[in-house]
C-alpha cells in the first residue's frame, strides 16, 4: 500500500506516517511547511523520517490550497489511501489571519476531495475537531450532538469539511472517515498549544498566562493513542451498504470522535507540568477569550465499537514524556 498524506510535517501527520512507515507502507508527504510556527520543527520531523525509513518515505513541498500545485505533484504519483491531516490549526489566529483558514481549510479540502474522487481512492481520512462543538454544555461530547453554532472561524472550518465531505461520498460514493480530535499532545507536538507554551514558560521563569481563571477542562489525549486510532479507521473504511454510519450518514461517510475519554481540569495540568519541569509557576490568570470553549469531553463510544480504539495514557504519564522530549529537543539539562 502506498498512502499519502497531507501535513506530513505538521504533529499528527509525522507521527502518523512514522506508524505506517513501520509498518511496511508507502508514505508519500506533502507540506506547505508555513511558518505559522517554526518551520525548523517542520523540517525536524521531515528529516526524521527520512533518517528511519530511507526512500519508503517520499516528502514534496507542496501547498494543497493551490489547485495547480497540487495537480502538478499528484500527476507523476501513484497512491491507493489518503490521510488528510494537513490544515490551517489553531482557534485564537483565526481571528486574526481568517483567510489562511478558507485556503487551506475549505479550498484545501476540496481539492484533496477532488484529487480523491479522481483517484478512485480505497479510503479518504481526514480531520476534523473537537472545535466542532462550539459552545455546546451537554458533556461529554456525541457525534450525534448537533453542531450548528461554531464560536470560531476555524470551527466553521471544520464544520464546512465535514459537510463537503458528506456531499462527496454520496455523490461519488467515495468512502471517507472524519475524525474530530481532542487536545493532541505529546512528543514533536505544536508550539502553539497550551501545554508547549506553559513548559516553555517553566523553564523560562515566566509567568503561565491562564484563561477564564484557571476554570476550563479539556479531554487531553497522547499522541500514540491518536495515531493507534487514526490507523484503526484507515483500515476500516465505511461500507457503501446503505446503513447509517457513525455520525448519521447513509453514505460511505462515518465521523467519529477521537479523545481520550477523561476530561482533565486545565489547574491539574499546570501542576504536572511543574512536577515534571522541577519548577514552580506564577499564574497570570485572564477571563476567557473569544472563540475559545470552557469544557471539552469526548464520548468515544462510536470509536470504540467500530474500531476497537481504546486509549490508554493517562496525562500522568503523557505529561512527563512530553517534557522529556522538550528538554532534550532544546537541550534543557
Amino acid at each position: 500500500m502506498t498512502v499519502l498524506v497531507t501535513g506530513a510535517a505538521g504533529f499528527i501527520g509525522s507521527s502518523t506516517a512514522h506508524a505506517l512507515l513501520q509498518r511496511g507502507e508507502e508514505v508519500i508527504g506533502i507540506d506547505n511547511l508555513n511558518d505559522y510556527y517554526d518551520p525548523a520543527l517542520k523540517r525536524a520531523r521531515v528529516q526524521k523520517l527520512r533518517d528511519g525509513f530511507g526512500n519508503a518515505f517520499n516528502f514534496e513541498q507542496v501547498d494543497f490550497g493551490d489547485e495547480q500545485a497540487l495537480r502538478e505533484f499528484a500527476r507523476p504519483h501513484r497512491f491507493d489511501r489518503i490521510i488528510h491531516l494537513g490544515a490551517q490549526a489553531g482557534v485564537r489566529y483565526s481571528l486574526v489571519n481568517p483567510q489562511a483558514y478558507v485556503r487551506s481549510n475549505l479550498m484545501g479540502q476540496i481539492n484533496m476531495l477532488e484529487l480523491a474522487r479522481h483517484r478512485e481512492v480505497e479510503h479518504f481520512l481526514y480531520a476534523s475537531s473537537s472545535s466542532v462543538y462550539g459552545g455546546n454544555e451537554t458533556l461529554p461530547f456525541r457525534v450525534e450532538d448537533r453542531v450548528d453554532h461554531p464560536i470560531s472561524l476555524y470551527a466553521a472550518t471544520k464544520k464546512a469539511d465535514e459537510l463537503m465531505g458528506e456531499s462527496y461520498s454520496h455523490l461519488f460514493r467515495l468512502p471517507m472517515t472524519g475524525l474530530r480530535f481532542f487536545t493532541v499532545y505529546g512528543p514533536w507536538g505544536r508550539p502553539d498549544m497550551a501545554m508547549w507554551i506553559f513548559t516553555k514558560a517553566l523553564f523560562e521563569g515566566r509567568p503561565l498566562t491562564i484563561f477564564n481563571n484557571g476554570q476550563m477542562k479539556r479531554d487531553f489525549t497522547y499522541i500514540d493513542d491518536i495515531v493507534r486510532g487514526v490507523i484503526a479507521c484507515l483500515d476500516g473504511a465505511p461500507a457503501d451498504d446503505g446503513e447509517v454510519k457513525a455520525g448519521g450518514s447513509k453514505s460511505p461517510h462515518s465521523v467519529y470522535n477521537i479523545g481520550n475519554h477523561r476530561s482533565e481540569d486545565l489547574m491539574r495540568m499546570v501542576n504536572l507540568l511543574e512536577q515534571a519541569t522541577g519548577r514552580t509557576a506564577e499564574m497570570d490568570f485572564q477571563p476567557m477569550q473569544p472563540g475559545d470553549v470552557r469544557d471539552t469531553f469526548a464520548d468515544i463510544s462510536a470509536i470504540q465499537r467500530d474500531h476497537g480504539f481504546e486509549p490508554s495514557t493517562s496525562i500522568d504519564e503523557g505529561i512527563p514524556r512530553f517534557v522529556e522530549w522538550f528538554k532534550a529537543y532544546h537541550r534543557i539539562d
